[in-house]
């Protein structure tokens, strides 16, 4: 496994993050279990989760299932660095209460404590912000986030789903209180989806923040969609993902098929290719894969050794060109 620094931290990660979306929804625990054991034995040290994941009447139930494996013992708490999410509403049964979502300094201060229950923990080292709160002001939200540091309960805060100006909002408001402030952005990035190299991605090099490219397959367009299509597996995810229903577009359909048929002539799996190619972008720490099997992971983590000539660098660019950053995209 390679390791890299998380933004301008001196935080060591693993080049591919374990995403533990699908932990509780589609993979139960002794295969969580096992799945995080897998990444683990193979130097997989950095994983993510969220305190909405287990969706629904379920919500929380994913954090639960890693606060159950760091219980086991034997170093595994110890071993991760750990990344987690507040925002999303966690309200019991359904029910919609005020401050019970988003990101007041009320809201964190419980999020925090229930998500280190769950988690089995006394310490979040990285804990994201899961969307742009429009509502409360950045002061706010930092007096919260100093105060658990201060704590000792989170080490480091990090966005996700943040635009470039939100980014720069964030850390020149740490920067006036003389906090830390992002060290990280967890965004949707991938070679079919490349809007954030406009601007996000710029902001967060700028601002010292380490880019965590989630969705790295675009819900499986990236995989092999037509292949498996025409084998009979399915396409891209056909249960409402975001990529559902993406091949029949034309367009899109062309797009992919140019893409697997130019790895069919090198020998290459297209999701070990997506992975690999985020890992030659600027600024990228390492893409989120979540894992739904022990062979998915197996997969994921083949992309780390493979190494991308640039013929084949320079032909992925010419099926899914960049829209290019920000001004030059919009101005000359």
């Amino acid at each position: 496994m390679e390791y890299t620094q998380l933004g301008r931290t001196g935080l060591k990660v693993s080049r591919i993050v374990l995403g533990t979306m699908n932990f509780g929804p589609q993979t139960d625990e002794a295969d969580s279990h096992a799945i995080m054991d897998a990444a683990l034995a193979a130097g997989v040290n950095f994983f993510d989760t969220a305190n909405v994941y287990g969706w629904g009447e379920n919500k929380g139930r994913t954090e639960e299932i890693v606060g159950s494996w760091f219980a086991q013992g034997g170093g595994r708490r110890d071993k991760t660095v750990l990344a987690t999410k507040v925002y999303g509403n966690m309200g019991a049964d359904g029910e919609v209460w005020p401050n019970h979502d988003r990101l007041s300094a009320l809201n964190i201060r419980r999020a925090v404590d229930a998500s280190l229950k769950r988690l089995n923990t006394d310490h979040i080292d990285l804990y994201q912000f899961h969307h742009v709160d429009r509502h409360t002001p950045w002061d706010e939200i930092w007096q919260a986030i100093d105060v658990l540091v201060q704590q000792g309960k989170v080490l480091y805060a990090g966005s996700s789903n943040h635009a470039g100006w939100h980014i720069a909002q964030a850390n020149e408001a740490a920067a006036r209180r003389g906090s830390l402030g992002l060290v990280s952005e967890q965004c949707l990035y991938n070679l079919a989806e490349r809007r954030a190299e406009m601007e996000v991605i710029p902001a967060a090099e700028s601002y010292g923040l380490g880019v965590i490219p989630w969705s790295p397959l675009h819900g499986g367009l990236l995989g092999g969609a037509v292949r498996k299509e025409r084998e009979g597996g399915g396409g891209a995810r056909t249960n409402g993902g975001r990529s559902a229903g993406a091949l029949a577009n034309s367009a899109i359909r062309a797009q992919i098929e140019a893409y697997e048929d130019l790895l069919d002539k090198h020998g290459l799996q297209p999701g070990e290719v997506a992975l690999a190619w985020l890992l030659t972008r600027p600024g990228v720490t390492g893409p989120i894969v979540g894992p739904r099997t022990s062979e998915q992971l197996d997969s994921a983590l083949r992309a780390v050794e493979l190494e991308l000539s640039e013929e084949l660098l320079s032909a992925l660019e010419e099926i899914f060109p960049a829209t290019g950053p920000s001004p030059e995209a919009f101005a000359w």
